[in-house]
């Protein structure tokens, strides 16, 4: 194997974070793996003597400061931050209230944003270091129920693609993950909650999005063992991928949706191109 390095990863007590921490184990690395309840992270990954279980709610900046000191306590440095804990709050965007739209950007655009804010300063530091975020599709392209959640997403993928020549100059790289569906437990009661319908022009509609999700939990077509095993890989190249898309399916929407942008920049080239001053002739 590579050099071994110290892996910080949030979203650890289930999930995709478990197997993450579990493939970067398996490797030789070493891991502090992160969640609300460390008790619960410690025994969904195993016991491991490279393993560092520490809580961390990732809304609280505070939380992550003393979680990343706790890693540079016990392991002197932090090679990879993995932002990986995440929820799906689902529904028509006029269902969901302004606190479940808050909420969901809070954990998956603010969330990251402070767990990064503090792994920084040991990065910039060293000189060198990786920030891995997991992204999905929903960052690349929206979609029907997906109002909170892609907003964030996208905000992830936007915020992300602006960090990265700020730290390329401190041997800082940045990675997104854009998975399509794998059989983790997004979709499950504990992470996935629904807007209370309650506009009955959408009421249909729900009934069929909840219906047809619902039974999708557990039956999803991607491994997400075989993608944190994936991720291991590129984690360890000289240049990491800017993105990397999970999944068969998200190949497909990378390539609709560059497809569509392509189209959509020459279906009114003429008018796009013609809208710069006329300065000639003013003295």
């Amino acid at each position: 194997m590579t050099d071994k390095k110290i892996w910080f990863i949030t979203g650890a007590s289930r999930g995709l974070g478990v197997d993450i921490a579990r493939a970067a184990l398996a490797a030789g690395h070493a891991v502090v793996a992160t969640g609300r309840d460390p008790a619960k992270v410690a025994a969904a990954i195993g016991s491991h003597a490279d393993l560092l279980s520490v809580k961390l709610d990732v809304t609280r900046l505070g939380d992550a400061q003393a979680a990343v000191e706790a890693a540079i306590a016990k392991f002197g440095r932090i090679d990879v931050l993995v932002n990986n804990a995440g929820n799906f709050y689902a529904g028509f965007f006029e269902e969901l209230s302004p606190e479940q739209v808050r909420n969901q950007i809070e954990t998956l655009l603010f969330g990251p944003m402070n767990v990064t804010r503090a792994v920084l300063p040991m990065m910039r530091k060293q000189r060198s270091g990786l920030l891995l975020t997991i992204s999905s599709t929903a960052g690349i392209a929206g979609g029907m129920f997906c109002t909170a959640y892609a907003a964030a997403k996208f905000g992830v993928e936007g915020w992300m693609e602006s960090l990265a020549p700020e730290l390329a100059p401190f041997g800082i790289r940045t990675m997104l993950v854009e998975p399509g569906f794998f059989r983790t437990e997004l979709l499950t009661a504990g992470s996935t909650t629904f807007a209370e319908p309650n506009i009955d022009d959408y009421a249909e509609r729900t009934r069929e999005t909840v219906a047809a999700w619902s039974s999708m939990s557990g039956k999803q077509g991607g491994d997400p063992a075989k993608l944190a095993d994936a991720i291991v890989r590129l984690a360890a190249l000289e240049e990491p991928p800017a993105r990397f898309a999970a999944g068969a399916d998200a190949v497909q929407t990378f390539e609709a949706k560059a497809n569509a942008l392509l189209a959509q920049a020459g279906a009114h080239r003429g008018l796009s191109t013609s809208l710069a001053h006329d300065d000639r002739g003013q003295q």
